[in-house]
């Protein structure tokens, strides 16, 4: 990933994981918590593609996983965001631009629902049997409406910094002056079809000098013999 995608994604999950933990979890709302971090993978992944979504997923569930008061096994959360990460960076818009508000609401729903039933079940291969005694059709249900509702004011500002950060002016500028220099550089260093050239040329206008001489000299001898 670019050095702007690493910086970007970073301070948008810690973040977006202080929230959660901080804010959106002592909501105490019935059922799931509004997922803030699986929102913010989203946005990051229909931007950056399935690779990059898929390292940022990794990556922020990693960190929610190792963050207190997490109380599951490391790398379960992590997992989780990488799949969803990845499936969500296929679907990625053309430029990362959304045409229509349609298409990423089914994705944060079918997100939300999916991160869920992947994270009960991974939890029910390692013997973690909490989502039975909660009640996972009532997960769902919660887990898709709070990630619902939060969505349009989360993922449209997140691709908004994305695309930015993906054609920041001063990146480009900074290129395009590489190149630049690169450029003059190979000039000024020269090659050797270059250096033929120029060779050639000086040649070319010794030679001419050579015959402007000897057809001077012929001239004059031929006044001095009149």
């Amino acid at each position: 990933m670019r050095v702007n995608r690493i910086l970007l994604s970073s301070a948008l999950v810690v973040v977006a994981l202080v929230l959660q933990v901080s804010v959106l979890s002592r909501l105490h709302l019935p059922g799931a918590v509004p997922d803030l971090l699986l929102l913010t993978v989203l946005g990051l992944a229909m931007v950056y593609g399935h690779v990059g979504g898929a390292l940022v997923g990794f990556g922020a569930g990693l960190l929610a996983d190792l963050a207190p008061p997490a109380d599951h096994a490391a790398g379960r959360y992590a997992l989780v965001l990488c799949v969803i990460g990845y499936l969500a960076g296929l679907i990625k818009p053309d430029n990362g631009r959304l045409k229509s508000a349609t298409g990423p609401m089914v994705v944060v729903v079918v997100a939300a629902v999916g991160a869920t039933l992947l994270y009960a079940s991974v939890g029910a291969l390692v013997g973690d049997t909490a989502a039975r005694h909660v009640g996972l059709g009532s997960l769902l249900f919660t887990a898709a409406l709070y990630d619902l509702l939060l969505a349009p004011f989360v993922v449209p500002g997140i691709m908004a910094l994305a695309r930015r950060a993906e054609n920041d002016p001063l990146a480009d500028t900074n290129s395009q002056a590489k190149k630049a220099d690169i450029s003059s550089g190979w000039l000024s260093g020269g090659t050797g079809l270059r250096i033929g050239g120029q060779r050639g040329g000086l040649g070319g206008l010794k030679m001419k000098a050579r015959t402007a001489r000897t057809a001077r000299a012929g001239r004059i001898k031929g006044v001095k013999r009149l």
